[in-house]
């Protein structure tokens, strides 16, 4: 598992697809999908959708346990305070973050009230999935997987990649922040290149949208390949 290592990438000039494979042995449905902030997880996980595999977004899990009225909510007001709540009810993000950036111990916190919640419900989601007889991968999207220990929940681990230097332009033109600000939130997260280094499949999402797609095609193909054999 930890350590096999899965290179794809395209050359699409030559219409070629180069695979590197140590130890494949995939049998269980559910993979992990993880990157960094930027790294364009969200797009491979719609081509993943586009083939029919099935998607848990741990995002949208964490949007929804804080949404108002859930006890979640409730226990982030009474820890951090009624300012990272909005006027309307809801969590103030942009608040919470700037002030869980630079305090390791503020994203501990935030992370023991989300997180068992969140790893809650997608055992549900995946159990719920795993249940249909059509042999379809399930791909479950988890940023911080390795930062949350939860890659031995899964057989296998697919990284969307790009480097650090397109993970703060992209951050930088999608939330409209900072240089500085940009490079702090990527450093509040493990480092692309260790999770490189410990995943087992690799999208190399630096280039172009069909450049990621190739990749994501002939690595669903294998997946399905495992299940079903």
């Amino acid at each position: 598992m930890l350590g096999c290592l899965l290179i794809l990438s395209a050359d699409l000039k030559q219409g070629a697809l180069t695979v590197m494979t140590v130890g494949l042995n995939l049998t269980d449905r559910a993979f992990a999908l993880t990157g960094g902030i930027g790294t364009g997880k969200s797009v491979v996980a719609e081509f993943f959708r586009e083939r029919g595999a099935r998607i848990i977004d741990t995002d949208r899990i964490a949007r929804e346990v804080v949404e108002p009225g859930k006890p979640a909510l409730s226990e982030l007001t009474q820890y951090f305070g009624q300012e990272v709540i909005s006027p309307d009810g809801t969590l103030n993000r942009e608040g919470l973050r700037n002030r869980i950036i630079r305090d390791r111990v503020l994203r501990e916190k935030l992370n023991s009230i989300i997180h068992p919640r969140v790893k809650a419900v997608m055992a549900e989601r995946i159990s719920a999935f795993s249940r249909e007889k059509d042999g379809m991968p399930v791909i479950v999207d988890v940023p911080l997987l390795y930062e949350v220990g939860w890659e031995r929940l899964f057989r296998d681990v697919i990284l969307a990649y790009a480097p650090v230097s397109i993970q703060i332009r992209r951050l930088m033109e999608r939330d409209k922040l900072d240089r500085r600000t940009a490079e702090l939130t990527i450093a509040s997260q493990m480092s692309i290149d260790e999770k490189r280094s410990r995943a087992k499949y690799i999208i190399d999402n630096s280039g172009t949208l069909e450049h990621t797609r190739v990749q994501v095609e002939r690595l669903f193909d294998i997946l399905r390949k495992g299940i079903i054999s």
